[in-house]
């Protein structure tokens, strides 16, 4: 069995029941630590659990404050729990034709505005070339990886 993410009739991405399952958790996590619906919701066969539908203006809010909300942490650990998450959104916002701009980098530049979380002992993480890059790679993998 398997999952559908779509578009109207467009099929953005189909994973397995389980990888599905993880992902909507993890919606309902951020859109609550963001503020923000993500825009997925129940699919055009209502009632069936594994047909969504993805509202792409809605989800391209989701995923830009997702981005930025990822850039602002200072906190290694929260890092380390959202990136895959983070990176998974990223590659379904691109195949639904969503411009998701990567945070500019630049010496003492915080991507997406005043950090949050910030790791104590530690230092504040700054938006390096390299944390960007990671992440836009990461996105890219993600979506060599995600079935359609």
């Amino acid at each position: 069995m398997s999952m559908y993410f779509d578009i109207g009739d467009e099929t953005l991405w189909n994973p397995s029941n389980g990888a599905g399952r993880l992902f909507l958790r993890q919606v309902g996590v951020f859109e609550a630590e963001l503020g923000l619906p993500s825009g997925i919701g129940q699919g055009k066969y209502w009632g069936d659990p594994d047909t969504l539908e993805v509202d792409p203006a809605v989800f391209a809010q989701f995923v830009r404050g997702l981005v930025a909300w990822h850039c602002r942490t200072g906190h290694a650990v929260i890092t380390a729990l959202s990136e895959g998450f983070v990176a998974t959104a990223i590659a379904l916002a691109r195949r639904a034709g969503i411009d998701v701009e990567m945070p500019e980098p630049g010496p003492g530049h915080v991507c997406g505005g005043v950090q949050s979380d910030v790791q104590v002992p530690g230092h504040p993480r700054a938006a390096s070339a390299t944390v960007v890059a990671a992440l836009d790679t990461r996105a890219r993998e993600m979506d060599r990886w995600m079935a359609r």
